[in-house]
Formats: C-alpha cells, sequence, structure tokens
C-alpha cells in the first residue's frame, strides 16, 4: 500500500533538508523517505540505495534552481543561462552535468570529467561542504575545493568554501579571534585641566628581593612597589611596600595623600582569579581582589571623600598609562641593580631617584630649535621646574611677596597653556584599533574567553549575558559571560565570539 502525497516529492525533499544539519543524515533520510515511498525496496539501507538517494536529491536540487537551463536542454536548445554558459551543461540520467573540455582526458573517472552541477547558495550544498571539510580532517579551503570538484562542480566554489570553512567552529576553536572595537575617546581625567594627582591611577609592581641588612644570615624577603599616577600629567609617585597586607596599603595611600595633597578618583585594575596560581603575578592579582582589600580600601576612601573606579578584570590595556608607567619604572630599576638585592633603605632611595627621572621626561615631542623653551615635563605641574633644574643667578633676585606669587601663577598658567597646546595634540591619534569591529557584542552569543594561562582548546565556552556600552560613544567593550564555571566580566579583546551564529 503506498501513501499518497499531496505534495510533490521534489519539495518535501527540499524542506526537508532545511531542518538536517548533516550531509549523512541527509542521505540516510532522503533514502528512508524513497523506501516509505516504494521507490526504493524495504530493508536495511545499503551503499546503493544511498548513491541512488543523492542522485534523486541532486536532481530535485537542480530542478529547482536551474529548471529554464534543463527546461532549454530537454527541448535541444543552446544554455542562455551566463553562468552555465562556459560550462556547456548536458544532462544524463536526469542530472545536470558539466561538458567542459576534459572528454580527452581518459586517466579520470567519469564523474571528475563531468561532475554534477550544483548552485552557489543552497543549504544542501553547504551541507556538503562541511561533510567534505570534516571528512578531510578539517583541511584548508584549497583541498576542500580540489575534492568536491572530483564529483561536483559548484558555481563559485572557491568563494562558498571559503566561506564555510571560515565558519568551522571545530577550527575556530584552535585559532580564535577576539573583538576589536575601536579605541575609545580618551577620558575626561586624561584631557581636562586638574590639579596633579587629583586623578590618579594606582598599581602594584614586584615582588622585589630585600634583604634587611648586609650581614650574613639575613635572609632576603619580599616587596613590592605601589605606584600612583596622575591621569593628567602623567606625573609619578612611588612607594616601598614591605608586604601586600591591606594596612600596608593603606599606609601608602595615607603617605601619598600626605605628600601629594587630595585625590578626588582613583582608578585601578580589577584582579583577574588565577585559580591555583602559585606566582608572583597570581599573589599579586589575588591580594588586589581579596575582600578584606576592596573592603578596608573602600572605608579609607569614603573616610577621606574619594571616589574609586574598577577596570574590568583582564582588561589591563583599559589602564595602560599606569602599565606604561610600570614597565619605565622596571626598566630604570634592572639597568641600574641589575640582579643585585638591595636593603629596604637602599631600594627606596632608588625607587625615589627613578621617579624623579621619570618626572622629568619631556611629555611631548623635543624641538631642535635652541631659542624653543624648554621641554614640558610632569615635574613642571609639581614644583614649576625640571626636577634636576640648576638654578640661575636671577633666581636669588629678592621679590616681594605678591609678586612672586604673581609669577608662580603666570608659570603655572603658561604650563597649562602648553599642556593644552602641546601634550594633549600628541594624544589626538589612534596607534592602533582604528575602525569599528565588524562583529558587536550582543546578548545571547556564544563566546570563547581568552586565558593567557591555558591552552587554547581549553578556553572556557559561554553566552553573553549582559553588554556594557560606553557613555562616550555607545560602543560595548565589556561584558558579562554565563559559563559552566560561573558568570564573568571582560573586555571584547578577550571574547571570541564563534563564526556559526
Amino acid at each position: 500500500m503506498h501513501v499518497v502525497h499531496n505534495e510533490p516529492e521534489s519539495n518535501v525533499l527540499i524542506t526537508m533538508s532545511e531542518r538536517i544539519s548533516s550531509w549523512n543524515k541527509l542521505i540516510r533520510v532522503t533514502a528512508l523517505v524513497l523506501k516509505f515511498g516504494g521507490i526504493l525496496k524495504k530493508g536495511p539501507i545499503s551503499v546503493q540505495d544511498m548513491e541512488i538517494a543523492e542522485a534523486r536529491l541532486l536532481r530535485h536540487l537542480q530542478e529547482s534552481t536551474f529548471k529554464s537551463t534543463i527546461d532549454e536542454l530537454k527541448e535541444n536548445k543552446e544554455c542562455t543561462v551566463n553562468s552555465l554558459k562556459r560550462l556547456r551543461p548536458f544532462l544524463q540520467d536526469n542530472l545536470l552535468r558539466c561538458g567542459g573540455r576534459l572528454t580527452n582526458a581518459v586517466q579520470l573517472e567519469y564523474q571528475h570529467v563531468h561532475p554534477v552541477i550544483l548552485p552557489k547558495k543552497h543549504h544542501i550544498v553547504n551541507l556538503l561542504i562541511d561533510h567534505t571539510h570534516t571528512k578531510n580532517f578539517h583541511c584548508g579551503s584549497h583541498l576542500v575545493t580540489a575534492v568536491l570538484r572530483k564529483k561536483y562542480w559548484i558555481l563559485g566554489c572557491r568563494d562558498i568554501v571559503r566561506n564555510r570553512t571560515r565558519k568551522c567552529n571545530r577550527c575556530f576553536k584552535v585559532k580564535p579571534k577576539p573583538i576589536y572595537p575601536m579605541m575609545s575617546n580618551l577620558p575626561s581625567s586624561r584631557v581636562q585641566e586638574a590639579p596633579a594627582f587629583q586623578n590618579t591611577g594606582v598599581d602594584y609592581a614586584g615582588p622585589f628581593l630585600v634583604t634587611i641588612s648586609r650581614r650574613r644570615g639575613f635572609k632576603s624577603q619580599k616587596a613590592y612597589l605601589c605606584l600612583f599616577v596622575c591621569l593628567t600629567t602623567k606625573a609619578l609617585h612611588l612607594e616601598l611596600a614591605s608586604d601586600l597586607s591591606t594596612p600596608t596599603f593603606l599606609n601608602a595611600l595615607k603617605r601619598f595623600i600626605g605628600r601629594r595633597g587630595t585625590v578626588k578618583n582613583i582608578y585601578c585594575d580589577q584582579g583577574s582569579n588565577f585559580i591555583g596560581a602559585a606566582n608572583a603575578l597570581g599573589e599579586l592579582y589575588t591580594f588586589l581582589s581579596t575582600k578584606e582589600f576592596k573592603d578596608s580600601y573602600t572605608q579609607e576612601l569614603l573616610e577621606n571623600r574619594i571616589q574609586f573606579h574598577f577596570n574590568p578584570p583582564a582588561a589591563p590595556h583599559f589602564g595602560g598609562i599606569w602599565e606604561s608607567a610600570v614597565k619605565g619604572v622596571k626598566t630604570h630599576l634592572y639597568r641600574t641593580i641589575g640582579s643585585q638585592i638591595l636593603t629596604y633603605e637602599e631600594l627606596n632611595t632608588v625607587f625615589i631617584g627613578i621617579e624623579s627621572i621619570l618626572n622629568s621626561r619631556p611629555l611631548c615631542q623635543l624641538s631642535s630649535d635652541p631659542s624653543d623653551p624648554v621641554a614640558l615635563t610632569p615635574a613642571h605641574f609639581l614644583m614649576q621646574c625640571p626636577t634636576k633644574h640648576i638654578p640661575s643667578m636671577n633666581d636669588e633676585v629678592h621679590m616681594k611677596l605678591g609678586e612672586r606669587y604673581k609669577l608662580i601663577q603666570q608659570l603655572l598658567s603658561n604650563f597649562w597653556k602648553r599642556w593644552t597646546n602641546e601634550y594633549l595634540s600628541s594624544l589626538q591619534e589612534r596607534t592602533k584599533w582604528m575602525k569599528d569591529a565588524p562583529i558587536k557584542l550582543q546578548v545571547g552569543m556564544l563566546v570563547l574567553i581568552k586565558s593567557e594561562n591555558t591552552p587554547v582548546l581549553s578556553w572556557l565556552l559561554g553566552r553573553i549575558i549582559e553588554v556594557f556600552k560606553s557613555s562616550s560613544d555607545g560602543v560595548a567593550r565589556v561584558a558579562l559571560v554565563k559559563t559552566s564555571h560561573g558568570v564573568y566580566k571582560r573586555p571584547a579583546v578577550k571574547l571570541c565570539p564563534l563564526p556559526s551564529q
């Protein structure tokens, strides 16, 4: 007894294929449909049944996409479709094949000389390409194209194969690509006039080995550098910390405020969670992310009316100004002391000397004209002159207090004018990430979370549950990602969206 279908067989097979995601499964289901319809014999699916099902499926695919060409060939007319003219198509067993110019290549199989012509854009063709790519151990697009052309001639094969292989999730996981949004505008704390250290970035560096005494028997111990950098003038203040305890840091903060004045805003990186980290960097970030540190720090900030800002975890580029300062300090330190182990007082003295040097560095490019004024440095905003300034004879001329005050105000005004005209102009260009990313962070997007400490194939897979857009340009640069291990807040440059979405 045969079932009477109200819908043509071709429509049933083509519609059914849209709900199947595997080439082998599609051929098996097609064979079962043909068995159910009485076209194939009942019983287990054989190799011959699979070949007949594939030919039947491709025939219906060609009828739905090349109907006009098939009708022309059935009427013994010339093909008029431009994309098929060069192939000299012909019909054999109701399949549209490529005539081509390889008829005399007797060493090739028939299906290689006259491959089946397939359309460029269709779900069935995509399944065939994915199957060939997977079967050949996820090879590149060139090899996939070569294998396909031994049996099929897909129009625009190179382009469609390249696009499909780029969407392979397994290949992507081996070499994932993060999102790089356009570099954001500088915050107001970087481009608006403000007293030195009113807006401050804080970072830790170390550990550095120090000894209590030069005498024998004294063991070395760890010490850390607490770095404060002015976001407006790039001035540095270095404090040596004996350990990573919260009281030690708060004491360093009090010393900084006592010598540099009141601070309104403090910016800091937020430590990542390094599970089982035993190295020094893990110890440092573990300290910065502890609840005790944050609670004590918050209480101290409230008492001094200071607002605290945490950058997203694993986003050091959000605090590039203090990362650069740490690099500069370490460069001078290791070039000066090498591998020596200093006492606590000696290391503190070295750090203060490095602070003086870095505060005397030019903020912008030097001029070769000897008549131009001296280069503008962070020290000009701290003490109205470079730290290595040698006083001239005119400095000893006695001036009235009012005139001296006016002179200092005039100097400060001149420094800020030069800061606006010279230094701010040097911040205009974007050094990287100069255009919008082609992919935007969106809620529901599947992403791999990039981790510097784990192999690529072990990166966590998660789904974005919330995005945080910048207030200045509305671009999402941070997202909240839910994984099987918890919820993580990460910047866009640490997120690799899967291409199959």
